[in-house]
């Protein structure tokens, strides 16, 4: 090797240095030190003082902890009724924007301005909507002659379920870009094709559409299933995991665990099972997305 291209060979090493550097700083190595966490009890305000070795005892403790299993049953269910009801409503919102509609761009930017805004200021907001007094949505229900409306965040029947339609109203204008964006990718000949057969809107719909968009439904699936997993500031602004802990989710519960009751070791084997949940979901996704190309 010449020195010229030895020099050139160090100045590329060089330029990406300061990258491998931050993965290793800031990904990799909390990574790792998180994962031997798993086998110890570490109160972070003494310092490496305070990290002792613990076996598996923060694994078996996982299986004993009903507030774990609370937070889970709660994840499960905001994700099993988000992603399906963000899915739907964002696609069924695209198709309708795709077409010749009056201000579609307006439409547009008001359908996926809650997204890109301030997730907590967002959440201040609908808290304000939700008030059980002075709520506008209460009052609007009482107008009607609703004589007992839902407590909502102050229910433990109504928090959870009020919880779940914000954060469907949120995903919709995510939801709603991405499938535009896959739909101008289905060529027209299909649905000038299918016309000519007869086939009504409703079966080009389901028989044109929707199996198109397949790559992206799952694109979306994915991203929704992590990021609903992870929820974390709505239940900090809205509830904090309240009431009688009817809105814990996992990642809720970590935080109380790991910077309130100071058992970090306890809340980073918590945190690899949020991680192994969610890496097995988007394994299965991804084998299932696999067969339904090969038959499709």
């Amino acid at each position: 090797m010449s020195k010229h291209n030895m020099k050139e060979q160090l100045a590329g090493y060089l330029f990406i240095l300061p990258n491998f550097l931050g993965v290793f700083f800031f990904v990799i190595l909390p990574l790792l030190f998180s994962f031997m966490l798993i086998f110890a009890d570490w109160d972070y305000l003494k310092g490496f003082a305070g990290l002792s070795f613990a076996g598996l005892g923060n694994l078996k403790k996982l299986m004993n902890d009903v507030y774990l299993w609370h937070a889970l049953k709660n994840n499960f269910i905001l994700t099993g009724v988000t992603v399906p009801s963000a899915i739907a409503i964002g696609l069924v919102v695209a198709v309708l924007l795709n077409r010749h509609v009056y201000a579609k761009g307006l439409l547009r930017t008001l359908f996926f301005l809650p997204y890109v805004s301030s997730l907590v200021a967002v959440s201040v907001v609908w808290s304000v909507l939700y008030n059980a007094q002075d709520g506008p949505i209460n009052a609007f229900l009482r107008s009607l002659g609703v004589t007992n409306p839902p407590g909502w965040l102050g229910s433990t029947a109504w928090a959870l379920p009020a919880i779940i339609f914000m954060v469907v109203w949120t995903y919709i204008g995510y939801t709603m870009v991405l499938y535009m964006a896959g739909l101008q990718g289905i060529p027209k000949d299909l649905y000038e094709a299918a016309s000519i057969d007869g086939a009504t809107g409703m079966r080009q719909f389901f028989s044109i559409t929707v199996p198109m968009l397949k790559p992206t439904t799952f694109l979306i699936a994915v991203t929704l299933i992590i990021s609903t997993f992870q929820v974390f500031a709505v239940v900090n602004v809205m509830t904090q995991g309240g009431p009688v802990n009817s809105t814990m989710v996992l990642a809720y519960h970590i935080y109380l665990t790991a910077f309130q009751n100071y058992k970090m070791g306890y809340a980073a084997a918590m945190s690899w099972v949020l991680f192994v949940i969610i890496f097995s979901i988007t394994l299965i996704q991804w084998r299932s997305q696999k067969n339904l190309q090969q038959h499709f």
